[in-house]
């Protein structure tokens, strides 16, 4: 599936000496993880990136950064949905639904999200977006921001098996060489176990 981007976004990118790698989505609704996530300059970068290849992407946030009175207005009309990352389970059941409901109307429906949950190094990544992929039965895309050769992927795709430790080497091959900003704040990819 192609999409209509901004030239306006392309130019800035190319302004800055980035680039998106993107050759089309395989499928109208699916799940996107960011990685590595290392700076704030990660959104700035990802939102020209979004509006250069034209996705309608929605993306999970942080509650708190929407309960600014301004920047949570702005966050919103970027496509930014709060989560509550203190309630374990709560997003999972009602994203996957929104999806299949997707799936079967024929509604184009991605959301993304960065699994790693903030900018500094955690011990393991923050599992909704696997269930969600899985229980949807969506292609999971792996998006990166690769600072070393400044380029955004959007190029890799993966359809999640349910075995978390296979899929997630999937996922470290994919990704794990990638360069943040502050390559030391890259968390290492495997999921948190509650």
């Amino acid at each position: 599936m192609q999409l209509q981007g901004s030239a306006t976004a392309r130019a800035l990118l190319r302004l800055f000496g980035w680039r998106v790698a993107f050759a089309g989505l395989p499928a109208r609704q699916g799940v996107v993880i960011v990685y590595p996530h290392t700076s704030n300059w990660d959104f700035v970068v990802g939102v020209l990136a979004k509006w250069s290849v034209g996705i309608p992407v929605a993306f999970w946030g942080k509650d708190r950064l929407f309960r600014l009175p301004v920047f949570g207005w702005w966050l919103r009309r970027l496509g930014g949905i709060p989560v509550d990352r203190g309630v374990a389970r709560g997003i999972v059941e009602p994203m996957a639904r929104r999806l299949l409901d997707a799936a079967a109307a024929d509604r184009f429906l991605w959301r993304a999200l960065s699994p790693e949950g903030t900018r500094r190094r955690t011990a393991a990544w923050r599992s909704g977006f696997y269930h969600v992929a899985v229980k949807a039965n969506v292609p999971l895309a792996l998006v990166y921001f690769d600072y070393r050769d400044k380029v955004v992927g959007v190029d890799r795709f993966l359809r999640l098996s349910g075995d978390a430790a296979a899929d997630m080497a999937a996922i470290a091959r994919e990704l794990g060489h990638r360069r943040g900003l502050r390559p030391e704040r890259a968390g290492p990819i495997r999921l948190e176990t509650r």
